[in-house]
């Protein structure tokens, strides 16, 4: 049964920091694409950030410069550090995993709060 367990959620203020973390079960890890999704309260999910299997990264605009995916294959976990957050970064935020543009799997999600 393929897992996703993300970690790191949590209440901060604006300005600070947090780090995400998602750990991962699937023998096929090192060379699946995964990724950071998050779902504002009242909106639709939406992509945040990934990491390909060959290490390429992408973001989503509105996090570019204040956040930075990294994986580590051995340990079979990828993180999503968090910097500068603000009020509107709140949202459940999601560890996905797939391949070729497509996420099969899916975490349970944390939440992630950031106080005016």
């Amino acid at each position: 049964q393929v897992q996703l367990v993300e970690s790191g959620g949590g209440l901060v203020q604006a300005g600070g920091s947090l780090r995400l973390s998602c750990a991962a079960s699937r023998s096929s890890f090192s060379i699946d694409d995964m990724a950071w999704y998050r779902q504002p309260p009242g909106k639709q999910r939406e992509l945040v950030a990934r990491i390909l299997s060959g290490g390429r990264t992408d973001y989503a605009d509105s996090v570019k410069g204040r956040f930075t995916i990294s994986r580590n294959n051995v340990k079979k976990a990828i993180y999503l550090q968090m910097d500068s957050l603000r009020p509107e970064d709140t949202a459940v935020y999601y560890c996905a995993e797939g391949a070729y543009g497509r996420y099969n799997y899916w975490g349970q999600g944390t939440q992630v709060t950031v106080s005016s």
